[in-house]
């Protein structure tokens, strides 16, 4: 087990994350405990009220708590999300987002990790998440 690098993770999003990868979600950084993930900004994004539609920052937001995961645990196929919780703090106006990872907790079968997803045109803190992924067992 040990730290996965940006480039692998950036990997994993183009062949086994087809969504996250659809939707240009890249990690710029990973480190071990935290990540940092970019949504780049599409005009497909805006809801009504010429926000960003709230699914694209819940997302990005668990694309952020995949890779904290795996920063801890390594490339770990199968380790998923077994819960999540968000917060719409802030309405983000038309721009790139990012979402800044922190590990909370790791054990043996679950980390927990919190999200704070960031509007890139003025730093405002938009949302906030906290999940959980369960490591499936070794075999």
């Amino acid at each position: 087990m040990g730290e996965i690098t940006v480039e692998r993770f950036n990997q994993i999003i183009c062949d086994e994350l087809p969504l996250a990868d659809e939707m240009g979600i890249l990690a710029d950084t990973i480190s071990n405990g935290g990540a940092i993930v970019r949504l780049p900004f599409r005009k497909n994004m805006i809801r009504p009220g010429g926000t960003i539609a709230g699914p694209f920052m819940m997302a990005l937001a668990d694309v952020a708590m995949y890779a904290v995961a795996l920063s801890v645990i390594g490339e770990v196929q199968l380790a998923v999300t077994t819960s999540f919780n968000i917060n719409f703090l802030h309405r983000p106006l038309p721009a790139d987002l990012i979402a800044q990872g922190k590990l909370l907790k790791a054990g043996k079968r679950l980390v927990v990790s919190d999200v704070e997803v960031h509007s890139a045109n003025n730093k405002q803190i938009v949302a906030h998440a906290t999940g959980t992924y369960s490591i499936p067992p070794q075999s």
